[in-house]
């Protein structure tokens, strides 16, 4: 059974499309790509899956249970990175991770094992103010796999990162083997190394469902993206 589906999936905003008809099944440990030019539907459907929105038509669920306002735990098994961190800046990196580990019921102690994984253990105690955007974006990814997540969703992930935050990111993302993977980035270069499938939206519709393994590389995602026509 698919860890996640989506079930004919819409989401409009009055007369315009966010998402429409979208239909996918995503199994476990599987790493999937979405790429597509800005208002192709990628950040709308990262925030269908992460139940801050709900879709206008169609069923998303999630080992067979369907998303509900009714099932809040929902939430807790799913890890989610914005393009924004949304940190408490005035707390420390420690500080953060520890009120999340609260809310979800986790030891403190992975606390610690998260920061190590991102290469922040040594800025543990300094208010998250002071980081750099590329520290800022390694803490959130500890934030959002502080929790063990059933799936994970990143929003443009590797997005102003310099080289050793791109290294500490990418290494965390490799060790994730058991998460469902599903993240939007423009970066097709990183974003297929790291993937086992590419969705490709336009227009708020997915027109391609590629397998990177048949596939000879991100300059063939970018041409049949570009290939692809909207459909009718």
């Amino acid at each position: 059974m698919a860890v996640l589906s989506l079930s004919t999936v819409s989401k409009y905003f009055g007369p315009k499309v966010g998402v429409e008809g979208i239909d996918i099944e995503v199994g476990r440990g599987e790493s999937v790509l979405l790429f597509g030019h800005n208002g192709s539907g990628k950040t709308t459907l990262l925030r269908l899956l992460a139940t801050l929105t709900r879709p206008s038509e169609g069923t998303i669920s999630l080992e067979g249970t369907e998303f509900s306002r009714d099932r809040p735990t929902q939430r807790g098994e799913i890890g989610f990175v914005a393009h924004e961190t949304y940190h408490y800046e005035q707390l420390t990196a420690r500080e953060n991770l520890r009120l999340h580990a609260r809310l979800h019921g986790v030891d403190r102690s992975r606390c610690e094992t998260q920061l190590d994984a991102v290469g922040l253990a040594d800025r543990a105690s300094d208010p998250v103010s002071e980081f750099s955007h590329g520290m800022a974006k390694r803490l959130a990814l500890a934030r959002a796999t502080l929790h063990d997540p059933l799936l994970l969703l990143l929003d443009e992930p590797f997005t102003g990162l310099d080289q050793e935050s791109l290294l500490r990111v990418t290494d965390q993302l490799r060790n994730l083997e058991e998460t469902t993977i599903v993240f939007a980035t423009h970066d097709v270069d990183h974003g297929f190394t790291h993937a086992d499938r590419v969705l490709t939206l336009k227009g708020g519709q997915l027109v391609r469902d590629i397998d990177t393994a048949d596939c000879p590389g991100p300059d063939a995602i970018r041409q049949q993206y570009v290939d692809t026509p909207r459909q009718p």
